[in-house]
């Protein structure tokens, strides 16, 4: 699942960021609201987390703008204000949860996961291949693969992005969070593993873009 987090503290975007990638998510990020709103209207994301004080442009207006052209992106509010005319603000504005600093990251995380249940977005399910972000369950064709941490930030940051191309560098980043001083030697060996347990049976889903990465390729139907 994408997320936006948009937040003009630069020290608590990243560190936000940075948590919720290592909890498997495709985060992108923005600090102003004028950027978020230009972001979620180019790539929309499965979820913002949005705070309310910003430059420009608060929290709330950006969801009034969002909501008013047709955009339907569920919103978490992440704010110091904790005022309950804030939080019914936040709400009334077309928020679908409102949460006050400091916060909890499992109990954020809990939140998140909920939203996006109750919008709808089920486990991705990809040729028979099914990833559960609420289990961590994997399944090919019903059958239970089961998979290492690593192995399962690996797969779920491929389908994230399905169909398109994922530089090993990117890789690196979204799942090892560090370079190995570039070495992308343990990129190449955690793909071997993945497919020696996920592409068992034909169609195969992992394939090798030479020179550029790994795609996870979505099969005819």
């Amino acid at each position: 699942m994408r997320l936006l987090v948009v937040d003009d503290e630069a020290t608590v975007r990243e560190l936000l960021s940075d948590a919720l990638r290592f909890a498997g998510f495709t985060v992108a990020s923005a600090a102003t609201g004028a950027e978020a709103v230009a972001l979620a209207a180019r790539e929309p994301p499965d979820l913002i987390l949005l705070d309310v004080t910003l430059p420009g442009m608060d929290g709330f207006e950006v969801v009034r703008r969002m909501r008013a052209t047709g955009g339907k992106v569920p919103v978490l509010f992440l704010s110091a204000r904790d005022a309950p005319d804030d939080k019914v603000t936040g709400l009334s504005a077309g928020g679908d949860d409102y949460v006050t600093k400091p916060f909890h990251l499992r109990e954020l995380i809990a939140r998140i996961e909920a939203i996006l249940r109750r919008a709808g977005s089920g486990p991705p399910s990809i040729g028979g291949l099914t990833l559960d972000p609420d289990t961590s369950e994997v399944t090919r064709d019903g059958r239970v693969v089961r998979l290492s941490p690593t192995e399962f930030r690996l797969l779920r940051h491929l389908i994230a992005h399905a169909g398109r191309v994922v530089s090993k560098p990117d890789l690196l980043a979204a799942v090892w969070r560090y370079d190995f001083a570039g070495d992308t030697g343990i990129v190449d060996t955690y793909v071997s593993y993945l497919r020696r347990k996920i592409d068992t049976s034909p169609p195969r889903l992992i394939h090798t873009q030479r020179g550029a990465g790994y795609v996870l390729k979505v099969p005819p139907p």
